[in-house]
């Protein structure tokens, strides 16, 4: 109940809602996570972990935008795409890898870590570097395997949502 509470309260200010499905703006999306998934072994590589952390999430959040694209959904909000990975495409194995991802990094962002904490941050960031790849794997998957009876069953789905 709280979950349709707050995605209604997104599609009223037009903060999510359906658009026409865009193969270009998917793979635009898909290209901008497998940058993320560069930049953030770069970054690990060059022991700036934190920043890795970040990079890492945001890969796995581009491609989840990718799929919401692909379907024609439309999702200005994190935590809302987040759970329509779940809600429209019954995926909770993925909303649960990047929701805690996110978590993940915030925590890196937003916090400072002790010196001591470094070895504990270099090996959260290479967790999160494996997470994240195969996140992005099996999001591509997804998209591949979609076919335009998927589509529109998602978004029959995404409708249903908000049915009164």
């Amino acid at each position: 109940m709280i979950k349709s509470t707050f995605l209604s309260k997104l599609k009223i200010n037009k903060k999510l809602k359906l658009v026409e499905p865009s193969d270009e703006i998917c793979t635009s999306y898909l290209k901008k996570a497998d940058k993320c998934m560069l930049s953030a072994k770069i970054l690990f590589e060059n022991k700036l972990y934190e920043n890795s952390v970040s990079e890492s999430y945001y890969a796995m959040y581009n491609s989840l935008t990718a799929l919401l694209f692909k379907t024609g959904i439309k999702c200005e909000n994190h935590a809302g795409s987040i759970m329509l990975l779940e809600l429209v495409f019954s995926r909770k194995d993925l909303s649960d890898k990047i929701s805690e991802s996110k978590k993940e990094r915030i925590d890196k962002q937003y916090y400072v870590t002790s010196e001591e904490d470094f070895v504990l941050t270099r090996e959260s960031s290479n967790e999160m570097l494996r997470t994240a790849e195969d996140f992005l794997l099996e999001i591509k998957l997804f998209i591949e395997r979609m076919n335009i009876s998927d589509t529109h069953k998602f978004r029959d789905k995404f409708s249903r949502l908000f049915a009164v």
